[in-house]
């Protein structure tokens, strides 16, 4: 099968197409005909030797988790009923035509929804809705989100506007910023803007100050959001494609009794994995949510990808087809 492997750190370079033998599923495992393959900025970091005290990884390997497509092949005891199911799941290397996952991973994907939609959704659409639980967002909230242009930015926008929160979104350019107001944000503050952390306070109304702040960028704009959250506020640090994520005190977080969630918050195990899936696909589905596909790229051109999500040339999502 052709996949597309880290053959060494470095740039987007480093992403060449490769042959490999099929997957064979073992017990309690499938074989899933990779429809879609979903990327996030992670990916690049990683490809590049950052975060491998969060995320161990040497070359060669084929890099990406998350997968859409059709069960083609069943392992021993696996029913017979999922062959030919489309599903979703997160595997081990999803830069590939082919893949093995555990049954048990499987989420099957709506009849109402295409797999590039439901693609978009494998991590983005977990890890919005789990924070979303995970910070209690209600209709009293005065919600931040930074890097609201992204996969999983634009999904929280909708997310929390959803819940009635009052939401402002911190974007990059004018695209950006229209984009995620016609999303729902009933505010957007461009972040290139050097006063857009004073933009911020009036857009959030009040004392100037949010009760969730969700970080989805790190780096010197999270550290600004922080100077913004609410006393007794909440603060999700989970993303870090400045290249680090926000420096808090943790001393001062306690001091005005801010709340911090980190990383390591939004990995969840199996049982929430299917069920946050389950309800993101559904939401889909019946039209309340709304992936933003930027740009599909071909699996040979999986570097050329790496390149748009760093220059940060898309909106939204990028993503691989077979």
């Amino acid at each position: 099968m052709r996949a597309a492997q880290v053959k060494e750190f470095g740039g987007p370079e480093v992403l060449v197409p490769v042959d490999l033998p099929d997957p064979v599923p073992g017990p309690g495992e499938v074989v899933i005909e990779v429809a879609y393959t979903d990327t996030i900025f992670v990916e690049t970091q990683l490809r590049s030797g950052w975060g491998r005290e969060f995320f161990p990884a040497e070359p060669p390997y084929v890099p990406g988790g998350g997968v859409s497509g059709v069960v083609g092949a069943l392992g021993p005891d696996v029913p017979a009923e999922w062959l030919g199911r489309r599903v979703t799941s997160f595997v081990t290397g999803s830069y590939a035509e082919r893949a093995v996952a555990a049954v048990s991973s499987l989420t099957p994907v709506p009849d109402a929804l295409d797999l590039l939609t439901a693609a978009a959704l494998v991590h983005d659409g977990v890890t919005a809705t789990g924070l979303l639980e995970l910070t209690a967002v209600t209709e009293t909230d005065r919600v931040l989100i930074l890097g609201a242009s992204g996969g999983m930015g634009t999904l929280l926008v909708q997310l929390a506007h959803a819940r009635g929160a009052r939401v402002v979104g911190v974007a990059r350019g004018e695209a950006k910023v229209a984009l995620v107001r016609k999303l729902g944000a009933d505010e957007v503050v461009d972040a290139t803007l050097a006063d857009w952390p004073s933009r911020a306070r009036h857009a959030l109304g009040g004392d100037g100050a949010a009760d969730v702040v969700l970080d989805g960028v790190g780096g010197e704009l999270g550290a600004a959001a922080f100077t913004l959250t609410a006393e007794g506020g909440r603060f999700s640090a989970h993303g870090a494609p400045s290249g680090g994520f926000a420096a808090l005190d943790p001393d001062e977080a306690g001091r005005r009794g801010i709340t911090l969630f980190g990383i390591g918050d939004v990995q969840f195990g199996p049982a929430d994995l299917k069920r946050l899936t389950a309800g993101a696909l559904a939401e889909a589905a019946a039209g309340r949510l709304r992936p933003v596909v930027g740009e599909v790229f071909a699996l040979e051109k999986a570097a050329e990808a790496h390149a748009a999500i760093e220059g940060r040339q898309s909106v939204g999502k990028v993503l691989l087809r077979r």
